[in-house]
């Protein structure tokens, strides 16, 4: 069945398609029901919303001779270069309507469309009083053909089969998608997986080196970045998500290396080349998150000159009216070693969740970290101190080399905040280790949640190949960290997978989905259902 965005495309394309048939040999009308959008030379587009305005960054199959426009509401936005020459760029349409769907018609100097036009709807305005809200959310999508099985063992799936996964969780037809970090596998630095990544032989013969004594932003390393992470995004995203704002968070692999630690090497916080190709692969692919009025400005990764006017690449806000406000944070970007005072978060955006936890105008508050509360793999750059012990098991016997307790110290004021919030459903949902799951947790250290339990849910990752499991690579799974008082109603499941989130006033519902490469035939993505269904009721 057709949604209504899309019966509004096609009553609006038809001589934006005639003149696109004539300049690629395209169909010479809209399409009917069922048939194939027509992007033109359009490769990939992902746009972002909020009530007053939208941001695209797109992508095109050939570079294109000068700047391409985009038409919306009347009003002709010159793109703006975002990195590679004439292929990259992005539209930054302001001073727009909420709830109002609008045209989008991409055109190049000539006047020529670039593509179908189609459509697509900002958010409702922030005292407006919508009575649902849709999210699809996943995590590790990344992964790069070129990149094929060692040994028979599978790092990634293939791009196929990850795009199937997000057609299916798009049919649900979401108001938004929440893709939770690791978007990009081409590790360089001092992981060990960077000899299975962007050093291995088939990562240089695809992509070449990045070459540290150049500026990122030069055209050899921007090449670089297309090549690499470009090719993990585009590919995969294509026109899909033209009609559904995405909210991209960025998680330590998207920085081009694991969180690793050890005497020979400390991965984060970033060096400024692990920064530079984090900021180029966002700038050239996927959008930054638009301002919020409760959002200062003045955030770390915020409000940068060589980025849209007010836009955070780190710290995003997807406000639905009085029904939500969903708080999305990278923890990589701002985080510090600094032993009992370190963070992982700026204590300026820890300011700002605590205050948008305390505000009281909207029903629900869900915060989307791009590490997660409650589990551990015994990883280094995780909130928790625990460690892989005997018997692959997690033990706090033994001090984890490089880690701060000022990490965890941050985390249990983010879920006290969580837990205290009357009258509303302390979720926290999160990705990063490649699994589904759900807990509620009752007990953070000396901090009790037990009047309000916090309730944390891994979302599912989409791109996960037999060899990225925490079990596969760690030779442990996801486990409850000890700090915690824990109960797991479903424990990590590793599978490909994604959820479906569903706000209304008084409750929250999540459908989680998975799906296992060898099990279950690619067909049957098509029809995947959920297999739990967790109803979460707002207290009295």
């Amino acid at each position: 069945m057709q949604t209504r965005r899309q019966m509004l495309t096609q009553s609006i394309a038809a001589g934006a398609a005639l003149a696109l048939g004539a300049n690629e040999g395209s169909a010479q009308t809209s399409p009917a029901p069922g048939t194939v959008w027509n992007h033109g030379k359009l490769a990939h587009v992902l746009p972002t919303a909020s009530h007053n305005r939208l941001l695209l960054k797109a992508s095109f199959s050939s570079p294109l001779e000068s700047a391409p426009s985009a038409t919306i509401a009347g009003t002709r936005i010159a793109g703006r270069p975002t990195g590679l020459a004439g292929t990259t760029w992005s539209f930054d349409a302001r001073e727009l309507k909420p709830d109002t769907a609008y045209v989008i018609e991409l055109k190049d100097s000539s006047n020529r469309a670039l593509s179908e036009p189609w459509v697509l709807r900002t958010l409702p305005a922030p005292d407006a009083t919508p009575s649902r809200l849709r999210l699809l959310v996943f995590t590790c999508a990344g992964g790069h053909d070129a990149l094929g099985p060692i040994n028979g063992i599978t790092r990634f799936l293939p791009v196929a089969t990850r795009q199937r996964l997000l057609q299916r969780g798009l049919s649900f037809a979401p108001h938004a998608v929440i893709a939770n970090g690791d978007h990009v596998y081409w590790d360089l630095g001092a992981s060990r997986a960077a000899k299975r990544l962007g050093n291995s032989p088939e990562g240089i013969a695809f992509a070449g080196e990045f070459n540290h004594a150049l500026p990122v932003h030069s055209r050899e390393n921007l090449d670089f970045v297309a090549k690499a992470a470009g090719q993990q995004i585009a590919p995969l995203y294509g026109t899909l998500c033209r009609e559904t704002p995405v909210y991209f968070l960025q998680d330590d692999h998207d920085y081009f290396d694991n969180d690793e630690a050890d005497d020979t090497a400390v991965t984060f916080p970033p060096n400024h080349w692990m920064t530079g190709l984090a900021r180029a692969t966002q700038n050239m692919y996927f959008p930054e998150f638009l301002p919020d009025p409760h959002r200062p400005l003045g955030l770390p990764a915020s409000a940068a000159q060589d980025r849209p006017e007010g836009v955070s690449e780190s710290f995003g806000t997807l406000r639905y009216g009085t029904l939500a406000e969903v708080l999305l944070y990278d923890v990589r970007r701002s985080m510090t070693m600094a032993g009992p005072s370190a963070v992982f978060l700026d204590r300026s955006v820890e300011g700002w969740l605590l205050a948008r936890m305390a505000a009281r105008e909207v029903a629900h508050v869900v915060n989307i970290p791009s590490n997660p509360p409650g589990w551990s793999a015994g990883k280094w750059g995780e909130w928790y101190p625990d460690i892989i012990g005997e018997n692959r098991t997690l033990s706090l016997k033994t001090s984890k080399p490089y880690w701060q307790s000022g990490w965890l110290a941050q985390h249990d004021r983010l879920l006290a905040a969580m837990s205290a919030m009357p009258g509303r459903v302390p979720l926290v949902l999160s990705g990063d280790l490649h699994a589904t799951a759900e807990g509620r947790i009752s007990r953070t250290g000396a901090t009790s949640l037990e009047r309000n339990p916090v309730i944390a849910a891994l979302s599912g990752t989409l791109g996960t190949g037999d060899g990225g499991w925490p079990s596969a690579f760690r030779g442990i799974g996801a486990l409850p960290s000890n700090v915690l008082d824990m109960t797991e109603d479903l424990k990590p499941i590793e599978e490909n997978g994604f959820s479906i989130v569903d706000m209304t006033p008084d409750n929250i519902t999540i459908q989680y989905f998975r799906w296992k490469a060898g099990r279950d035939s690619v067909e049957a993505i098509d029809s995947l259902q959920p297999f739990r269904t967790t109803k979460l009721t707002r207290p009295g």
